[in-house]
């Protein structure tokens, strides 16, 4: 169920669990888009150069993904991490014609479960990890507070070309 207030969750510190309940907000929010979808409007591409609903969820978990690896094991993807995620990672061609059928499911239990594992990670943090400096290769500095207000951007900006898609498929 969808909830409207921003709440500390109870089963993290203070700043975590606000952070935790904004990015739940933005899934359930995500989840009611998609829920029924069928594969055929999963796949659909409204123009050649475009991602697929299914690619953006493919996406979505991506991101989610990476970041967990870069805020908490500060690392980056291992040959294999790549081989599974770089795909949905970069979107484009290849991903046009690899994600692609596969059931409301399948994209379910993916985010499902890259959720499950931020939440575990999350669980085992405090507040003042979130303002942590990191530096990426290139010298610019964020904090793991900053990677996580972009998981949840990012899957926000999906979610309205995900909704514009749908509008696309009433008119085909």
């Amino acid at each position: 169920m969808i909830t409207y207030s921003i709440k500390s969750n109870e089963n993290f510190s203070d700043k975590i669990g606000e952070l935790v309940c904004m990015l739940e907000h933005s899934r359930e929010v995500t989840l009611s888009e998609i829920s029924n979808l069928t594969q055929s409007e999963l796949d659909y591409l409204p123009h050649h150069s475009s991602n697929s609903i299914g690619s953006l969820l493919s996406h979505i978990a991506s991101i989610e993904f990476v970041h967990q690896v870069a805020s908490f094991e500060k690392r980056d993807l291992t040959k294999d991490e790549y081989e599974k995620w770089g795909t949905a990672l970069e979107l484009g061609d290849k991903a046009r014609k690899v994600i692609r059928n596969h059931g409301i499911d399948c994209y379910l239990n993916n985010l499902s479960h890259v959720r499950e594992n931020t939440l575990t990670y999350f669980r085992s943090i405090k507040d003042g990890w979130l303002f942590e400096e990191n530096k990426w290769g290139n010298g610019v500095s964020h904090n793991n507070y900053y990677l996580w207000f972009h998981v949840m951007e990012d899957e926000i900006n999906h979610r309205g070309q995900i909704r514009t898609m749908k509008r696309l498929l009433e008119y085909r």
